[in-house]
């Protein structure tokens, strides 16, 4: 059977700040994550998923053009150097894509793009809150959806609500104070997090907790870059980070219960064998590794998101991928197959549907990720992240990710790894400054 000339229904959900590691069909025994959970079980679960770009802005932009943000020239959330979006990329949004090919596209949720918004991509936007008005506008939606098929984006805030932990602690800059004068509901929901009974033990400080040896000077200039971050670092102590990672897991939960409700009203509608369930991140959380919180490090806990693909009866259940995956450049060129169309030409990501069963024809998948951040650059390898920052001082590292999972050190002068170093910096300079 070949899946591609079908036209399923499209749900895309993701979530603000999540890492791969928080979801117990993870592996993480700290937290439940249900509905998450329910999508791995029906469905694949892309182990190896990893962002474009470690903050909000540049990785939301790649998710809905399937563009590197620094196709625009953006490396972080500052947004001032760019004028405008050029005209080619904007009507090649994601929203314009699928409603060509004959869907009825729906946002709701945080948008958070570069000098656009999500009409401009070609959707229509049903909800602005981020939270449980979002799941019941989602629910309705659903329940009412058109007779054609039809796109809906769901863009839940949470677990980004963990950056006001750090803000909260730290009141004495004039940034902190601004931040907290608006964030009302971003703190309530901290503190419900906080106080929410678990059946479930504390998750304990990471094992990459402390600085990686031979740490790159530009870590620290991230570590010191807001007066709220260089605060935590020099005062927490192992009480704090570890209320830091409780809060994490439950701000997670509180996401995961909103998710469920979408899913119900999906399964309600009796639509859900012909609707693809794609969920992901934006962007993780270093959540107390290598003594940061927050994100825009080079590390995996930043990086690395989760991607799981469910579509009933035609992805294994339960199954996972191990390739390594980039889902701001991958997902795009996805629902695209998926709708029965191309991606526009001269885009850098690969349909993910060769990598599911019952597809006829060539499987492609890529061997390296690029990554970007406004401190650096990468590429990630099944095996291996290598990553030269744009700060002197330990600025070249490669990381065995085999043996070292955590990035506690810096291989890039192990005698064994003298062919890797050479291949990684030959893609890097064809990927990154030819």
């Amino acid at each position: 059977m070949r899946v591609k000339k079908q036209h399923p229904n499209i749900l895309f959900i993701f979530t603000d700040q999540q890492s791969a590691s928080m979801m117990s069909c993870s592996g993480n025994p700290y937290l439940h994550t249900p509905a998450m959970d329910s999508l791995a079980q029906k469905g694949m679960r892309f182990e190896r998923t990893y962002c474009t770009n470690p903050v909000c802005v540049p990785s939301r932009f790649s998710l809905f053009t399937g563009h590197m943000p620094s196709d625009i020239g953006l490396g972080s959330n500052d947004t001032g150097q760019i004028l405008s979006l050029p005209e080619h990329i904007l009507q090649n949004g994601l929203g314009h894509l699928l409603n060509e090919a004959g869907y009825h596209t729906v946002y709701g949720g945080k948008q958070h793009l570069p000098k656009t918004n999500v009409e401009q991509l070609g959707f229509s936007y049903i909800e602005k809150d981020e939270r449980d008005d979002l799941a019941r506008s989602c629910a309705r939606f659903i329940k009412n959806s058109p007779s054609q098929p039809w796109a809906l984006t769901a863009s839940f805030i949470n677990p980004h609500d963990i950056c006001y932990m750090a803000l909260r602690e730290f009141r004495a800059e004039a940034e902190s104070k601004r931040l907290l004068q608006k964030a009302d509901t971003e703190i309530k929901t901290l503190e419900e997090a906080l106080n929410m009974p678990s059946d479930l033990p504390d998750p304990p400080l990471p094992q990459n907790h402390f600085p990686q040896k031979n740490e790159p000077a530009a870590i620290e200039i991230i570590r010191n870059q807001r007066g709220f971050r260089k605060w935590v670092c020099k005062h927490w102590g192992e009480e704090q980070w570890c209320r830091h990672c409780r809060a994490y897991a439950r701000l997670t939960e509180l996401v995961d219960a909103q998710i469920q409700r979408v899913l119900d009203a999906l399964e309600e509608s009796e639509q859900a064998d012909n609707t693809v369930v794609v969920f992901t991140s934006d962007h993780g959380d270093h959540d107390g590794s290598h003594l940061l919180e927050h994100k825009t490090a080079l590390y995996e806990e930043a990086c690395r998101v989760p991607l799981i693909i469910r579509w009933d009866d035609r992805i294994p259940a339960g199954s996972a991928c191990r390739h390594v995956v980039s889902n701001g450049l991958d997902i795009l060129p996805t629902l695209c197959d998926l709708a029965g169309r191309s991606a526009p030409e001269g885009l850098k990501g690969f349909s993910l549907l060769p990598l599911l069963s019952s597809y006829e024809g060539d499987i492609r998948r890529r061997d390296l990720v690029p990554i970007e951040s406004e401190f650096g650059r990468a590429l990630w390898s099944e095996d291996y992240a290598y990553v030269r920052y744009n700060v002197p001082g330990n600025a070249e590292q490669l990381y065995d990710l085999r043996n070292d999972p955590g990035q506690t050190r810096n291989a890039l002068f192990d005698p064994q790894n003298r062919e890797v170093v050479e291949r990684f910096r030959a893609d890097f300079e064809l990927r990154f400054l030819n």
